[in-house]
Formats: C-alpha cells, structure tokens, sequence
C-alpha cells in the first residue's frame, strides 16, 4: 500500500473569502479532513481502529493564491515518525504548482483511557 493519498478539491464559493481566494483557514481545515480520511482509508490495517490522532502542532506555508472553480490536487503522507509525535505532510498543488505546504505533528490516543499510544518506529512499514 502507498502511505500518500491523494484527493482532488473544486473551489467553491463556500471557500473563498473577501479577497476572492480561498481563505486561510479553509486549508487547515482540509488539512485535518484529509488526514482523518486517509486515517479512515488505512486504520483496518492496525489494530488501533478505535483509536484517534490528535493534532499537536501545524505549520502552513502559502505560496500562491487559489480561487473560484480552480481545482486542488491534495497529496498527503505520514513522515518517520520522532518518538511518540508523528509528523504529516499535506501539499496543495493548483494546476501542477504547489500552492500551500503543510506540516503538522500529531499524537495517537487511545480511545477509552484518553492516553497517548506509543506506536513502533517501524509501524508505517507496517501497512
């Protein structure tokens, strides 16, 4: 199995903000739907399937504007994984051009105790 998924958006009027490009904040929420969809999409291959990942930190980089009809490519992948926090990536690309960059540090918890799951090193190899 791949660890990138990937997902094509359509910009609508719902995304765009008073400067006519897609606001700032719609990208952070893509970035926590497509995380959770790809999550969705692997979980069944673990055996972690009640178990959530919780958002630690994110970093977002924009570097083009995106606006009304443009379609997204959004690609996402775990990286290694430092100690119990693992890092994702997620890219927007609009018309073959990465146009926001994303980074963001995630923990696992454990459904029932609320508690952080240490996963192995090699889990993602795992998949």
């Amino acid at each position: 199995m791949s660890l990138v998924f990937e997902k094509k958006i359509t910009v609508t009027e719902d995304h765009i903000d008073g400067n006519h490009h897609v606001n700032n904040v719609q990208y952070v929420k893509w970035v926590e739907e497509i995380a959770g969809e790809h999550w969705d999409l692997v979980k069944h291959k673990t055996g972690f399937t009640n178990d959530i990942w919780m958002l630690l930190d994110h970093h977002i980089q924009y570097k083009k504007q995106v606006y009304l009809g443009d379609i997204l490519t959004v690609k996402t992948y775990p990286k290694d994984p430092e100690g119990i926090r693992q890092p994702r990536k997620v890219e927007f690309y609009c018309h073959d051009q990465l146009v926001v960059d994303s980074l963001t540090i995630w923990v696992f918890i454990e459904h029932e105790t609320q508690r952080i799951i240490r996963l192995n090193n090699n889990w993602l190899s795992e998949l």
